[in-house]
């Protein structure tokens, strides 16, 4: 479980997120909407405590990322936007890197890693060396290690990015499974991707939450029952303005 209480990050005096709250419960998958420079990415670093709040506090299955980061951490597996890999590591390789930093060893390990590459369909390319995968295959290794130690809490920053069609739709329809026994937040300004995979939205604009419900919840709340419509409607302030 997800728990965000009045979480705020400003540098100097702009403020990237102004007193955000919501709660993602487990079995719950939340799209993370926004327009590129909402807050969206920052709002996530800080609920993996990779960077800390101005104020306010985000609790991961019941610890404080503030005064309890350790045990936060070890609940969260975390898909940075752009994570990095190794690339003159093998996959296999990499994921028996990251299983060690996770402290897994021995059997754990071994299973642990054949889990993740089974998950992510990488069977094919264990043995490959990351420089020489496609994008997609990178992606999906990056994906893997979040998994490696069975988190109770996904949180995935932009999964679908630069993909093509069919691997947006194995990632989303793998975020769809994960999601029945696990609690996903996760960030898109893909509109598509919340019919696919999520049960829940919230729509963040200028650092703050503009629209929170369910996919048809918030279609209900344009006249043309367009998510597309009601995403405009609520990020597109300053261009209105200006055209004005």
């Amino acid at each position: 479980m997800i728990e965000v209480e009045h979480l705020t990050k400003h540098f100097g005096a702009k403020y990237a997120v102004n007193d955000l709250s919501f709660t993602v419960k487990p079995g719950e998958v939340l799209g993370f909407l926004g327009p590129n420079g909402a807050g969206k990415s920052t709002t996530m670093r800080m609920i993996t405590g990779f960077i800390t709040p101005s104020s306010g506090d985000a609790k991961v299955c019941g610890h404080s990322i503030v005064d309890d980061p350790y045990r936060a951490k070890e609940k969260i597996g975390y898909l940075p936007e752009s994570a990095p890999l190794y690339n003159d590591m093998t996959v296999m390789g990499f994921l028996k890197f990251c299983a060690d930093v996770r402290n897994l060893g021995g059997n754990a390990k071994k299973e642990a890693v054949e889990r993740a590459i089974e998950t992510c369909f990488l069977q094919n390319v264990a043995l490959q060396s990351i420089d020489t995968l496609s994008k997609g295959y990178r992606h999906r290794t990056c994906l893997a290690q979040a998994l490696l130690h069975d988190p109770e809490v996904l949180i995935l920053d932009e999964p679908t990015d630069g993909l093509d069609p069919n691997q947006k739709h194995e990632v989303r329809q793998l975020i769809k499974r994960l999601g029945k026994n696990k609690t996903i937040l996760f960030s898109t300004h893909i509109l598509e991707e919340v019919d696919a995979s999520c049960t829940r939205a919230v729509i963040v604009d200028r650092g703050r939450i503009v629209a929170d419900g369910t996919p048809e919840e918030l279609k209900k709340q344009t006249p043309s029952g367009s998510l597309h419509d009601l995403f405009r409607q609520l990020t597109t302030h300053d261009s209105a303005h200006s055209a004005a």
